[in-house]
């Protein structure tokens, strides 16, 4: 994962949407939108995690929750116009991972130089392991204002950084998942450490310290805990074939060490896609299509129900 060279611009198209509001009552934040036409987005904060909520005219689903990575799409916003999921009748939930957006640090070049510094400690421990340790807080938050029931499943997805967010929050299962989606993403410390050397063209020095971070952060490894569940979870991992950041050798090795636990009835609830063509950042009206696609068919097939 790289912070100075993925600054790319991105072409985003926007779905229309009602007036933003910001903080709203906490019986309201999941209320559907009055408009048939249109969705309900708010900005607030989630138990001091900043958000962008996107509710629907039409409700029957449980919560996505969806992390950005550290290049474009790199803050909640920005995710939220690449993605808006409009067609998956369910509450988007966009968080900022920490150290980006309103939590970045104010001195500029400081994410920089904690990477440079170490890319365990400094970036990927607090940003990706922190992100998915706020999420049980904020799906509490969500449970107490009305947006799911509770022991009910929320939804998942993550690009990049978000999505190795997303797979370690699998892993610790301190939160229910009926189906996620990941983009992209490194499958833990080492995958994140491998891309960084390629990029910086330097070795990376391991302690026993970051080696004990990688292998609890290693989804490859730790399968059997993302598919302890029963079900296990719905995951989709969507990985490019151009992606010259994160190796898609990653994505094949962790399709093929939880195949085994989607054994049986549970085959359908695991797939690889391989997007030919795909680069890391989705630059062009057709990346941004194709993952639109892909997620939303995901998401309604494992989480949409009709009796809501």
């Amino acid at each position: 994962m790289r912070l100075v060279l993925w600054v790319i611009a991105v072409l985003v198209l926007v779905s229309p949407v009602r007036a933003m509001s910001t903080t709203p009552d906490a019986g309201q934040t999941c209320a559907p939108a009055a408009s048939t036409e249109a969705p309900r987005v708010i900005q607030t904060e989630l138990v001091g995690v900043p958000a962008w909520i996107r509710v629907p005219a039409r409700i029957s689903a449980p919560p996505i929750v969806l992390w950005h990575g550290f290049g474009p799409p790199d803050n909640e916003e920005a995710l939220m116009a690449l993605l808006p999921l409009d067609d998956v009748p369910a509450v988007k939930v966009y968080l900022g991972l920490p150290m980006f957006g309103k939590r970045a640090p104010e001195e500029p070049g400081v994410l920089a130089q904690r990477q440079a510094e170490n890319l365990a400690t400094g970036v990927f421990e607090p940003v990706v392991m922190g992100a998915a340790h706020e999420l049980p807080d904020v799906v509490d938050v969500l449970r107490r204002r009305g947006c799911l029931q509770r022991g009910q499943g929320i939804g998942l997805f993550g690009f990049s950084a978000g999505g190795a967010a997303v797979l370690y929050a699998l892993a610790e299962r301190e939160v229910p998942v009926e189906a996620a989606v990941v983009l992209n993403a490194s499958t833990g410390l080492s995958a994140s450490v491998a891309a960084y050397e390629r990029a910086a063209g330097r070795k990376f020095d391991w302690t026993p310290e970051t080696r004990l971070l990688a292998r609890r952060s290693d989804a490859i490894g730790r399968a059997a805990d993302i598919a302890q569940a029963t079900p296990p979870p719905a995951l989709l991992i969507v990985h490019g074939a151009k992606d010259a950041m994160v190796d898609q050798t990653g994505a094949h090795a962790l399709h093929r060490v939880l195949k085994p636990h989607y054994a049986g009835n549970g085959a359908g609830r695991l797939r690889l896609s391989i997007v030919p063509d795909l680069p890391h950042a989705l630059r062009t009206p057709g990346d941004i299509a194709h993952a639109r696609t892909l997620a939303g068919a995901w998401f309604l097939r494992f989480m949409a129900r009709e009796d809501n």
